[in-house]
């Protein structure tokens, strides 16, 4: 049996074979046009791919400094969640200890989600050598576990790394520096003890550590939880867990998790809470880079619409031949806006493409600012600075640069559609 398609089909189908031809002949004739004045093209080309490629590296460059800022952090000490007794992030003596640490350290096993956790003694006191002394920050972990949480055995560079001897200690470079000790030189520490005397032991120099921030490294000294105990008078105590999640993006339901489990007479926080002020970085930043891409786009409108104006008027008689012979103003309106567009979608590839590569290239290899070192081991940086590449940075070119080309051609497309005929064809 012959199946025919019903009238209404045939219309549509026809309707829909029209409009695709009215749709490449307005992209052939808005590609020749572009090409009759290569010259203003490839400028306003190559300012667009100029302009996506700066404010893309601009913005890895941001990115990758601020991450890494909360990275450093995170590694050095922080980690991502940090367990105490209730009221100790508040009031840090050792008096708001954990009295059953093993209550905790069930509850840790058994959480999935967990990568790794140490057990440690955090007492503020006074560190002194033969040659001079200094406010610290004496830390007593597990050598062990430790090394799984943070980088500090990474961050060596003199010596070595606990073993768990009996009273060896690593102490940060600019520390040892202010206190005039190197390797095998002793070390007088004194903290308040548990009991409210003054507890104090002699540590002798293992290892000498060095991290990317220099107001870290003025002020902490590892050594091995049994040396801080034993000093402070804390037995089987602890002060606080310091734990590593597999997935950063989880770590604020595994903390949920925690606190249900341990109840109220535990504080449960993750980096978010001990570095309100990094973390709030990152969220401004987000936000100031839209004014960066507002200030790019509005350069980019002031550009396109000074060259789409001159396109339309050096083609005012053409536009008016083509209203003569019966094309519609709508269709000169699409034809300058897809011209506008065309330079857009273009310029966006190839400047997302270049952007992208420098971008991936630098998050390998680095850029050194050691010329700025002081300055930005301060902020916990490091000299040398990995920019990163984000699917918001993507996102935000492949929207907002060819949405602002378009938009800049919106007034030279109607000055195009408001031209008389006979007015534009007698032009001169």
């Amino acid at each position: 049996m012959l199946h025919t398609d019903a009238p209404g089909n045939t219309r549509q189908n026809g309707r829909w074979s029209s409009i695709v031809l009215i749709v490449k002949m307005l992209l052939t004739v808005a590609w020749r046009n572009l090409l009759r004045n290569r010259r203003r093209s490839v400028i306003v080309f190559i300012s667009i791919v100029v302009g996506i490629t700066a404010v893309m590296f601009n913005d890895g460059l941001s990115i990758g400094m601020i991450s890494q800022m909360l990275e450093n952090s995170i590694g050095s000490h922080v980690s991502h969640i940090q367990i105490h007794a209730k009221g100790f992030n508040d009031n840090r003596v050792i008096q708001n200890n954990m009295a059953t640490p093993s209550e905790v350290e069930n509850v840790l096993r058994d959480t999935p989600g967990i990568a790794h956790w140490s057990p440690r003694v955090v007492s503020f006191g006074l560190l002194s050598s033969a040659l001079n002394s200094s406010g610290g920050v004496i830390v007593g972990v597990d050598p062990e576990r430790e090394q799984d949480v943070t980088t500090i055995r990474r961050s060596i560079v003199e010596g070595s790394y606990l073993t768990g001897a009996p009273r060896e200690v690593v102490i940060a470079r600019r520390l040892a520096d202010k206190l005039q000790v190197g390797l095998g030189d002793k070390v007088v520490g004194m903290a308040s003890a548990l009991s409210g005397d003054v507890g104090s032991d002699l540590f002798r120099v293992t290892g000498i550590f060095e991290t990317v921030s220099s107001e870290f490294d003025k002020a902490y000294m590892f050594t091995s939880i049994d040396n801080a105990r034993s000093m402070l008078e804390l037995e089987d105590r602890v002060l606080e867990y310091a734990v590593i999640v597999r997935d950063i993006n989880e770590v604020e339901d595994i903390a949920a998790s925690l606190r249900s489990k341990l109840g109220d007479e535990y504080e449960v926080l993750t980096y978010i809470d001990l570095l309100p002020i990094l973390v709030s970085q990152v969220d401004m930043y987000q936000s100031m880079m839209y004014v960066v891409y507002l200030i790019i786009a509005l350069a980019m409108i002031f550009g396109i619409i000074n060259t789409m104006l001159m396109s339309v008027f050096e083609r005012i008689q053409e536009f008016g031949v083509l209203m003569a012979i019966g094309m519609r103003v709508r269709r000169i309106f699409l034809m300058v806006l897809l011209e506008a567009g065309m330079l857009g979608v273009l310029g966006t590839a190839v400047g997302l493409l270049l952007g992208s590569g420098l971008l991936l290239l630098f998050s390998h290899i680095g850029i050194d600012f050691s010329i700025f070192s002081e300055g930005l081991t301060s902020f916990g940086v490091g000299a040398v600075i990995y920019p990163r590449l984000t699917p918001d940075t993507i996102l935000n070119v492949l929207i907002i640069i060819p949405l602002t080309t378009v938009l800049g051609a919106v007034y030279p497309a109607v000055r195009a559609m408001r031209l008389q005929p006979v007015a534009a064809i007698r032009y001169v």
